[in-house]
């Protein structure tokens, strides 16, 4: 079994993309461990001098969906990837707003009890939850941004431009290749295609 983490924010397309590829691997039966890590990209546009998003998660538009995510993730780990998917679809298929309304339909769409979940977001832990694990993330692997691959103790930021569209074997071509790289190939900093072929 292959164990490595990769973060995620609902507002990214391409931690989008990449996490469709690791929804339907894992459907497809692919060997894979994943820690499904929430990073938030509020937090990283902070200015200099400003209060940390902690500090004021209702100024940040994705920390809500975030927090939730982490409660399904830790809470409910059935019903993850299928709120997961709902979630990054919401908007980015869907174009909306990842508010209270949105979130709840999400949860509740895939059999995820609502009120319990706002109810710990209310409490507070899983802010914290979000707080101790993009901090560990920036401060261990010096990450930045989503999706980054965590393997072993390289870390990589990685942008597919299509999703998987649903067939398990060519996420579980493309998620090895990414993690094969990432671990074996630690000398390739850089490779990026001057243009994006439509």
């Amino acid at each position: 079994m292959t164990s490595f983490a990769v973060t995620w924010d609902y507002r990214c397309p391409f931690a989008r993309l990449a996490h469709l590829h690791l929804l339907d691997g894992l459907a497809a039966g692919a060997d894979w461990d994943i820690t499904f890590l929430p990073f938030s990209l509020g937090q990283v546009h902070v200015a200099e001098g400003e209060a940390p998003i902690w500090e004021r998660p209702d100024d940040d538009s994705g920390l809500l969906a975030l927090r939730a995510g982490v409660v399904v993730r830790d809470r409910f780990p059935d019903a993850f990837p299928a709120v997961h998917r709902e979630l990054f679809d919401a908007r980015h298929v869907h174009a909306r707003h990842l508010d209270e309304d949105t979130v709840r339909a999400a949860l509740v769409a895939h059999g995820v009890d609502a009120d319990v979940v706002f109810a710990e977001i209310a409490d507070g832990a899983p802010l914290d939850t979000v707080r101790k694990e993009h901090e560990a993330a920036a401060l261990d692997h010096d990450v930045w941004g989503v999706p980054t691959f965590l393997v072993g103790d390289q870390a990589v930021f990685v942008r597919l431009t299509t999703d998987s569209a649903g067939d398990g074997e060519l996420a579980r071509t493309r998620i090895d290749r990414i993690l094969d790289l990432a671990a074996g190939y630690p000398e390739l900093n850089e490779f990026k295609h001057t243009s994006i072929p439509r």
